[in-house]
């Protein structure tokens, strides 16, 4: 039985108080979509008031801290961000991988922090460039994902985000057989890991450049379940036709 589509919204260090109006939008045009879930990651910043803005609607968290609490200035622990309203959390984008030298070991123990404190999660792995062009994306991927996911069952409560580095904004996306043979693999580690029942029911989305006008053939691959969406999540002209193109699925 296919898994139902995941369409994740990653604003990144994108939106103020006056794009809660875009949020009302794509929370009231998904609400259209019942077979769809979709949610929105916002600034730390916005969490609390987007929560607040469209009660019902999945809101989230771009990272979280792996301590629960403590002195760690700048950073928000999974406890918090549930406090402010979020229920699910991004960890290991590339951007933190790269951008904060964020080990795979790191990323793990914030997976794990976020699931126990009861967050979902969507943890996200993916290759650089120079790596595919050497023909070593599948290896390189499955190392990172071995060393990132968290000993704990999975299931619904955790999606693996396919993330091609190079794919990011750039409007660069990977081919359609690219997709499927990644996300074949990473299922297969998955299964690995978990066994058949929850390593099958691990949702794993695709992201790098999703748009309305690639939505369609982008979800229609084999074991591509959602997608976590960067830029065309900031508004939802952009955003609900590719929840449209999850639902007409």
């Amino acid at each position: 039985m296919a898994n139902r589509k995941y369409i994740v919204g990653n604003w990144k260090m994108n939106g103020d108080h006056a794009a809660l109006a875009e949020a009302k939008a794509i929370a009231q045009a998904a609400a259209a979509h019942a077979g769809v879930d979709a949610a929105l990651c916002p600034p730390a910043t916005l969490i609390a008031p987007m929560a607040e803005a469209v009660k019902g609607f999945a809101v989230g968290g771009q990272d979280c801290h792996a301590e629960p609490k403590g002195a760690f200035t700048g950073s928000m622990s999974a406890g918090l961000l549930q406090d402010a309203g979020a229920t699910l959390t991004i960890v290991g984008h590339s951007e933190r991988r790269e951008g904060f030298g964020e080990s795979d070991a790191a990323v793990q123990a914030k997976a794990l922090a976020a699931m126990t404190t009861g967050l979902d999660v969507i943890l996200c792995v993916g290759e650089p460039k120079n790596v595919r062009e050497d023909a070593e994306a599948e290896a390189y991927v499955l190392n990172q994902l071995d060393g990132s996911l968290p000993d704990v069952a999975a299931g619904r409560t955790l999606a693996v985000a396919y993330e091609p580095i190079w794919a990011i904004g750039t409007g660069l996306t990977p081919t359609a057989d690219d997709v499927r043979v990644m996300h074949a693999a990473i299922r297969g580690k998955l299964i690995d890991r978990y066994g058949p029942e929850l390593g099958a029911a691990t949702r794993i989305l695709y992201g790098g450049s999703v748009t309305g006008d690639n939505a369609t053939e982008l979800l229609g691959v084999d074991n591509v379940d959602g997608a976590l969406v960067g830029g065309a999540s900031l508004t939802a002209a952009k955003f609900v036709p590719i929840i449209e193109a999850a639902a007409a699925l």
